[in-house]
């Protein structure tokens, strides 16, 4: 069963799951924080998760200066089979990420349940 991992103001609560990682983050994402999830996100991929979500519902404002890295993270992600994917921008948030040049590089969902749908919509089989 999926589950949620929160992250609220740089710190992690780890919830194991077997599919897709779903990670809320809140508050205003400076570059340290930005810096700090895309460390974190390199772990789990080495731990071997796959599918991510990333929830910016209470995310009020983040640095253009970490979009890119995040790319980078998302690129790795999709090299070993996976993704990462976006939910819940605000209009700020997603003008944001077209300011710094991602707005082809994320799949993003209005809701975060939408986005943990899209990764079991592309596994399924064509009949």
């Amino acid at each position: 069963m999926n589950q949620v991992l929160e992250v609220r103001r740089g710190a992690v609560a780890a919830l194991g799951t077997e599919r897709v990682e779903t990670l809320m983050l809140e508050g205003e994402l400076g570059e340290q924080e930005l810096t700090e999830l895309c460390e974190d996100l390199g772990r789990k991929l080495n731990r071997g998760t796959r599918q991510i979500v990333l929830d910016f519902h209470e995310v009020s404002h983040l640095n253009y200066r970490g979009v890119k890295p995040l790319m980078a993270r998302a690129e790795a992600f999709r090299r070993s089979g996976g993704d990462l994917k976006l939910s819940a921008l605000s209009p700020y948030l997603a003008a944001i990420f077209r300011a710094a040049g991602a707005h082809d590089s994320f799949e993003m969902y209005p809701h975060m349940n939408d986005a943990r749908a899209a990764f079991t919509l592309s596994r399924a089989p064509f009949v």
